[in-house]
C-alpha cells in the first residue's frame, strides 16, 4: 500500500452530521462536516490519551474528543484542551494530520500523503460528469481481497471469457478464441491503458435492444495511480458504457470500492436501477475470483507467476508500483504489524513538511534505495 495518491473515503450522502471513522491504509481516519459543510478528513487518534476522535462529537468547525474533549479544527489544530481552562495557550505539538479532502462525483477523496499540491497526482477524471447525453450511477461495495489483485483484475483482458458469460463464451469457442492486438493509451505518468476489440454474446435484458445478436465489442480500460481504474466498453454503434472505479485499501485482507458508471443510453432516472444491478452482477462475479487467490497480496518478483502477453499491462502496472515504492511511498506493513498494538502511526500529512515535533510517528516506509536499483523485465513470457 502507497501513501501520495488520492483515496475514496465516503459517498457524499454518507457525510451527515455525524463524524464517521474510516478505515485505510491499515489506519484510521474520521471524516466530517464542518461548520460551513466543508468535508474534512483527520487521523483518528487523539495525540492526548489517544481516544478515538470519529467516536466523538462534531462542534462548529471542530471534531471534539469523546475522552476529554480536546478540539480538532479542519487543519488538525487543537482548539480547546478543557482541562488547561478557557484561556490557556494551546501547544504547537497536540496536533494531529489532517489531509487535503476534493468532493467530486458524488465521493469524498482525500489525499492520504505528504506531497505539495503541485505535485500530487490527479483524481481519475469523469469527463461524462455533468455532461449533456450522458448520466451517471454512483454505488459501492466491499472485497474480502487485496486492492492490487482488483486492480489487476480490471485491467487483464483475458479473464472476461471465462469470468463474465455477459463479456465471453465461458471458453466454449476454443478454436475461435484469442486475445487479439492491444492498442495502447499512454496516461504518463500515472497510468498505462489498452483498447482491444473481442466478440461477445447478445446483450442481456433491456439492453437486447442495442444488439440483439452475437456482434464485436470494442474495449479499453487502464490503470491510474495506484488505485483507480477506467474501463470504456463500446457494444455497438454509439452505445457507449464508462465506468471509473476508485479504491480504498482497508487493509492487506479488505477493499471498499466505488464505482461511478456514467451511460449514453437509457439516460431517464427509472433505468439506473436496472444499469446499477447489472453492473453489481458482473461485479460480483469478480469478486468471486479474487477472494479466492492465493496469496491474497501479489508476489513481489513477477516470476512468481507465469506471466503471457495478455498481462502485459499489468506487468506495466507492478513496474509503476516499483517506481512510486523507489520514492519512498511504499508502507512497511511488515514493521506495522510487527508494533502490534504497542504503537499508533499516522499517515504523513503535508503539514510534517513544514512543521517539525508531533506526537504520532509517521507509519514507517519501506527503504526506497531496495527498489531504486532494480529493473524488472516488464516483457511477457511465453
Amino acid at each position: 500500500m502507497y501513501i501520495n495518491f488520492w483515496y475514496p473515503m465516503a459517498t457524499t450522502a454518507e457525510l451527515t452530521d455525524q463524524p464517521r471513522k474510516v478505515r485505510a491504509l491499515g489506519q484510521d481516519f474520521v471524516v466530517f462536516r464542518d461548520s460551513q459543510g466543508q468535508a474534512r478528513c483527520l487521523a483518528n487518534t487523539c495525540t492526548h490519551r489517544g481516544g478515538s476522535l470519529a467516536n466523538g462529537k462534531i462542534k462548529g468547525d471542530c471534531i471534539q474528543c469523546p475522552y476529554h474533549g480536546w478540539q480538532f479544527n479542519g487543519e488538525g489544530e487543537c482548539q480547546k484542551i478543557p482541562s488547561l481552562g478557557s484561556k490557556a495557550s494551546i501547544p504547537g505539538r497536540t496536533r494531529i494530520d489532517a489531509y487535503p479532502v476534493d468532493e467530486r462525483y458524488g465521493l469524498v477523496f482525500a489525499f492520504l500523503g505528504d506531497l505539495p499540491e503541485a505535485e500530487r497526482p490527479p483524481i481519475l477524471a469523469v469527463k461524462e460528469w455533468g455532461q449533456e447525453g450522458w448520466r451517471t450511477t454512483v454505488q459501492d461495495f466491499h472485497l474480502n481481497g487485496y486492492y492490487e489483485r482488483s486492480i489487476e483484475n480490471g485491467i487483464d483482458p483475458a479473464h472476461n471469457e471465462y469470468v463474465h458469460d455477459t463479456h465471453g463464451f465461458s471458453g466454449e469457442r476454443e478454436e475461435e478464441y484469442k486475445i487479439g492486438d492491444m492498442r495502447v493509451e499512454e496516461n504518463a505518468p500515472w497510468g498505462r491503458g489498452f483498447w482491444h476489440t473481442f466478440q461477445a454474446p447478445p446483450l442481456q435484458g433491456d439492453l437486447k435492444k442495442y444488439r440483439a445478436g452475437e456482434g464485436s465489442l470494442e474495449a479499453g480500460t487502464g490503470y491510474h495511480g495506484t488505485n483507480h481504474v477506467w474501463t470504456y466498453i463500446h457494444p455497438g454503434p454509439n452505445f457507449f458504457i464508462h465506468q471509473y472505479l476508485y479504491e480504498r485499501p482497508i487493509d492487506e485482507k479488505n477493499t471498499h470500492l466505488y464505482l461511478v458508471c456514467a451511460r449514453n443510453f437509457s439516460l431517464e432516472e427509472k433505468t439506473d436501477a436496472y444499469v446499477m444491478e447489472r453492473n453489481m452482477y458482473v461485479a460480483n462475479q469478480d469478486v468471486k475470483i479474487i477472494e479466492a487467490l492465493h496469496p491474497m497480496v501479489t508476489p513481489e518478483k513477477n516470476n512468481k507467476e507465469y506471466m503471457v502477453p495478455s498481462d502485459q499491462c499489468i506487468l506495466d502496472y507492478r513496474a509503476k508500483q516499483k517506481e512510486w515504492a523507489a520514492k519512498g511511498w511504499k508502507i512497511d506493513m511488515l514493521a506495522v504489524a510487527a508494533s502490534g498494538e504497542r504503537a499508533a502511526y499516522a499517515i504523513p500529512s503535508p503539514a510534517r513538511r513544514r512543521q517539525k515535533g508531533w506526537v504520532l510517528d509517521a507509519i514507517p516506509l519501506v527503504d526506497p534505495a531496495r527498489y531504486a536499483e532494480q529493473r524488472d523485465d516488464i516483457k511477457a513470457v511465453v
